[in-house]
């Protein structure tokens, strides 16, 4: 376990008459927002700390997001945010540490708790297992971890460019969303579009044959792609399952969550069968005789949509939300069909530049 090889060392805020933007005192770092590639970003000292890291010990997050990790480059103030591991050298390489830990990123944030911020404490960080390797190996092994790690960090990078790539076509072709520069007709989109709400978890049923199918749910769609790695089920009525049915180029866009990310949406390409969505999830079925479902996926990730969303959404504790009414009055620009296809073309040809960086 990680409290047989780490002596951990949970962060805690201090008098906020402590800190400063002078310099005085030691670096205080409250979370991960202050990390950096390597080394965080100081930002503000404190001049009567609670809770230290030294020099290289490790600065692991554990709030939302749980789990990132830098060093610290010097003795500094953690906060609450923050933990910092200080290896037994005799027992273990700091390299090796910082390597595990990163493999159980998502097994850390299983592990989170809370309404609002998901977080782990002390308990979870103790009892978390590091493999038994001989101190002489870790080196060996760290240093091979390394070298994954930076395949993987340029692979990213080329799928990042790619993605940028494509933003860049869609606005050459279309211009300015939010100022629409080129003048494109506009229309709400219900005039375009089936928009349906899913299914509700607890509900109740008729004692009925009940089905059990896959459902996509808010952690499924993400701006612009589906994440598939966690998909849940549910059991459906025959009846439920026709009416909420996915099919193929439907977009899905979320009902709420952080401000900046209400009515995010993504195209789901290949469903699953007898796939369905659940309530928090809007389902939205394009006329492809005036909008392919490409078009659409994107322009939901710029401004224009965007703000009209943060305009209309109700907030309450940090949550945004959106109604049908408002989703069925989102205004859409609407270029001609030939431009829409053309972009279809250029993003189709990206994608499959994508697809090959991912393959083995």
């Amino acid at each position: 376990m990680l409290k047989d090889v780490c002596t951990i060392n949970m962060g805690q805020s201090p008098a906020s008459d402590s800190y400063n933007d002078e310099g005085e005192g030691v670096p205080f770092f409250q979370g991960n927002a202050d990390f950096g590639d390597r080394y965080p970003i100081t930002r503000k000292w404190c001049s009567a700390p609670t809770k230290m890291a030294m020099a290289d010990d490790i600065l692991i997050s554990v709030r939302a997001p749980i789990g990132a990790m830098n060093y610290a480059k010097e003795a500094c103030c953690i906060g609450r945010g923050l933990a910092a591991l200080t290896p037994n050298k005799t027992k273990v390489s700091p390299e090796f540490i910082f390597w595990c830990l990163k493999g159980k990123n998502h097994e850390l944030n299983s592990k989170g708790t809370g309404s609002t911020f998901k977080a782990i404490g002390r308990k979870v960080l103790e009892e978390t297992l590091i493999p038994n390797v001989p101190l002489e190996k870790q080196k060996k092994y760290s240093d091979i971890l390394k070298k994954v790690y930076a395949i993987i960090q340029m692979h990213q990078h080329q799928l990042q460019q790619l993605d940028f790539l494509v933003q860049s076509r869609f606005i050459e072709l279309f211009g300015d969303m939010y100022l629409n520069s080129k003048g494109w007709p506009e229309a709400k989109l219900e005039s375009m579009a089936d928009i349906v709400s899913g299914i509700t978890k607890g509900r109740k049923t008729r004692n009925e044959d009940l089905i059990e199918v896959p459902y996509m749910a808010v952690s499924n769609v993400k701006d612009g792609y589906i994440d598939w790695t966690t998909v849940k089920k549910i059991e459906a009525t025959q009846q439920e399952i026709e009416q909420y049915r996915l099919l193929p180029d439907d977009v899905l866009m979320t009902e709420g969550g952080d401000p900046d990310k209400v009515g995010r949406g993504a195209i789901i390409k290949e469903p699953l069968e007898n796939c369905i969505h659940q309530n928090h999830i809007f389902r939205v079925r394009l006329d492809e005789s005036v909008m392919f479902p490409e078009f659409f996926e994107e322009y939901l990730q710029h401004q224009r949509s965007k703000c009209y969303f943060l305009r209309c959404a109700k907030q309450t504790t940090g949550i945004a939300s959106i109604n049908m009414t408002q989703l069925r009055a989102l205004p859409v620009l609407i270029p001609p069909l030939a431009e829409q296809a053309e972009f279809v073309s250029f993003k189709t040809e990206t994608d499959k530049s994508k697809l090959i960086l991912c393959l083995p």
